[in-house]
């Protein structure tokens, strides 16, 4: 099938790279000529492992090519996926949909034939009934459904989930656009991806419900690991206690510095947004964004008490930047409020990341960036290990104690075990974990 995919961020070119590699060709679309040439090139503009041979080897095949201009991808596309960007409005947290509507005006003048035209984008519910109102306004002789079909990826795995899903979600009660859509998807079957139709406006909210309730989880098991330290448990025990339970189960408990990214604060906004617009109460999502958004910023004094109550004048090595690993995403990262909190107390701070340190540098200007962790470290009073990349997790604890100038670790990812960092002789605390004994 011939499918136009509009918009080459994190979802559209993941989305079109996978859906080539299906065997379908695919045209994707972005009015920014820079970003088109580049990827022309084979230059990736976003981090996602085993992302750039898979657009190399269906561009080599020619089931995808890259282009601005969508009158004749439009034209030839059995389907169209709607695949910009949504970011949270100013002001009130609602979903910019300024992209998404001038997406639809401009498919709506190139359409030819029938067509399937999905919102693949993450939008509020409702949103598929005017990108519908727009392109009938603007061709009233389309031949069109408009559907949704809502992603769920995870940054550094989402060529996996792409094609081992858990769920693919179809909005529409058009038989045609079932059709065309499970044609699509079909190569999955062997797969036995679960393949759930739905009406459009119930396929829209899943995806908000599906961040929220994840979000919650997250939330919840840092609020135990708070009262964890305080009662001397230990919360990854906990964690895994309740996460046995099948109706628990164990992902998205694993306590830290609270949860950023792309989606999960954005999109936690926009669905309070939406049930206000209703008069409707989230009170456990509202709570969710408030307890998040202040743990961020009390990371700091978790590092200010371990390394003796003060910071001034003193150097701080904050290792792992982005917001999860694999992933070079500062999108609402916890590093942003962690390092912003440890210099307003006056500290120095040096930071090394494996592949974010120049999507850093722009919410992180004021700080010094090592190209590698030992060197970040060197002469540090305290070292914050912030993000769980595969690189902290078997660090040389002999060179990094010799390297620091005051032994003082606080791991926000819980990598190391407290009796462990003793006997190597350092200060350390955790997340939700009684302090181990210290020397």
């Amino acid at each position: 099938m011939r499918i136009a995919m509009i918009g080459t961020g994190y979802v559209g070119l993941v989305s079109g790279a996978c859906f080539a590699d299906f065997g379908h060709y695919v045209t994707c679309v972005d009015k920014d000529a820079g970003k088109i040439e580049a990827l022309r090139r084979g230059e990736i503009p976003i981090f996602e492992p085993g992302l750039d041979a898979l657009v190399a080897s269906n561009v080599k095949a020619k089931r995808l090519d890259f282009t601005t201009d969508l009158t004749a991808p439009v034209g030839e596309a059995d389907a169209v996926f709607i695949a910009v960007g949504t970011p949270s409005r100013r002001g009130d947290g609602h979903a910019d949909l300024t992209y998404v509507y001038s997406a639809a005006r401009e498919i709506a003048a190139a359409l030819s034939g029938f067509t399937v035209v999905v919102t693949k984008s993450t939008v509020p519910v409702g949103t598929g009934d005017e990108v519908e109102r727009l392109i009938r306004e603007a061709n009233p002789s389309a031949d069109v459904v408009v559907a949704s079909n809502p992603e769920f990826l995870r940054e550094g795995a989402a060529i996996r989930d792409f094609k081992f899903p858990d769920r693919i979600v179809v909005g529409t009660s058009d038989e045609r656009g079932r059709k065309v859509l499970g044609d699509i998807y079909r190569p999955l079957s062997l797969n036995q991806a679960p393949l759930m139709y739905t009406a459009r406006r119930t396929a829209e909210l899943i995806k908000y419900a599906a961040n929220a309730f994840l979000a919650t989880k997250i939330t919840f098991i840092n609020e135990i690991a708070d009262l964890s330290e305080k009662v001397g448990a230990d919360v990854q025990e906990v964690a895994r206690g309740i996460g046995l339970d099948n109706r628990i189960g164990t992902k998205f408990l694993h306590a830290g510095p609270g949860f950023g990214g792309s989606c999960f604060p954005k999109d936690t906004r926009a669905l309070i947004k939406i049930a206000q617009d209703h008069d409707v109460q989230l009170r456990i999502v509202e709570a969710v964004l408030g307890v998040n958004d202040n743990r961020k910023r009390a990371m700091a004094r978790k590092v200010v008490n371990l390394a003796g109550g003060s910071l001034r004048g003193k150097t701080v090595a904050v290792l792992g930047l982005t917001f999860k690993p694999d992933t070079d995403d500062m999108r609402e990262a916890p590093s942003i409020p962690l390092v912003t909190g440890l210099l307003d107390m006056g500290a120095k701070v040096r930071a090394h990341d494996p592949v974010g340190i120049e999507q850093a540098r722009k919410e992180l200007p004021d700080i010094e960036y090592c190209e590698d962790p030992y060197e970040c470290v060197k002469g540090a009073d305290a070292m914050v290990i912030v993000t769980e990349w595969v690189q902290y997790r078997a660090l040389d604890l002999d060179r990094i104690k010799g390297a620091m100038a005051q032994p003082v670790i606080v791991d926000l990812r819980n990598i190391y075990r407290a009796d462990d960092m003793a006997a190597h002789g350092f200060i350390y605390d955790g997340v939700g974990r009684a302090a181990g004994p210290r020397k």
